[in-house]
């Protein structure tokens, strides 16, 4: 079973972190995003688990995929612990040093929306140069992003079961198992399924 990534405490921190290295206030972050500073700030304490839609707002202002703003970016203690254990360990990934890694299914962290039921696997790490992710999409489920969350990424989606309605803009795409729709211009998305039964997808995520 893989990890359940916490929502609450440490993404909390994690938000924090990244909102002030910037120097913002929770007011700004509001302004910027579209969440209500209550909302924020019970977040960050570690009192209210954030939703999908909530998520994509605040990456959005952030300019932060969502694994980047849900997941430890160095689990393992990053670079420099890797270093200690191993003069090579920190070498650039494609180095003539570099080593292939494993990671086990039980230690693949997931997210799961408390609204929707959605289902995030992260499935790349932190060394890899694109986010790859697993989405389970429950039937019935609706997720929403606004255009910012694309302003500073391409992303492709690959249908693996089910059946994805992925609105684009005005512009809807049905998706069965095996198609894929690589996103253009950013603009207002909804991802949502629309049957009865589960619909399972891979995003692949690259910053531009």
């Amino acid at each position: 079973m893989s990890t359940i990534v916490d929502g609450g405490g440490a993404f909390g921190q994690r938000l924090r972190a990244q909102r002030q290295s910037r120097g913002w206030s929770i007011e700004r972050l509001a302004g910027q995003s579209g969440v209500s500073r209550a909302m924020i700030s019970k977040v960050e304490r570690g009192e209210s688990s954030p939703t999908a839609a909530v998520l994509g707002k605040l990456s959005a202002a952030l300019e932060l995929t969502m694994a980047e703003l849900l997941t430890d970016p160095w689990p393992d203690g990053g670079p420099a612990v890797a270093a200690a254990a191993s003069p090579t360990a920190a070498l650039p990934a494609g180095g003539a040093a570099a080593a292939g890694r494993v990671r086990r299914a039980a230690d693949t962290p997931q997210w799961r929306d408390p609204d929707t039921g959605f289902l995030r696997r992260q499935i790349s790490t932190a060394r890899f140069p694109a986010a790859v992710t697993e989405v389970t999409l429950p039937p019935g489920a609706c997720v929403p992003y606004p255009a910012g969350s694309y302003a500073f990424i391409a992303q492709l989606v690959w249908v693996l079961s089910g059946e994805l309605t992925l609105a684009d803009g005005p512009a809807a795409h049905i998706l069965g198992a095996g198609d894929t729709f690589e996103l253009g211009a950013p603009q207002p998305r909804e991802f949502r399924n629309e049957t009865a039964a589960d619909c399972r997808y891979v995003v692949v995520v690259t910053r531009v």
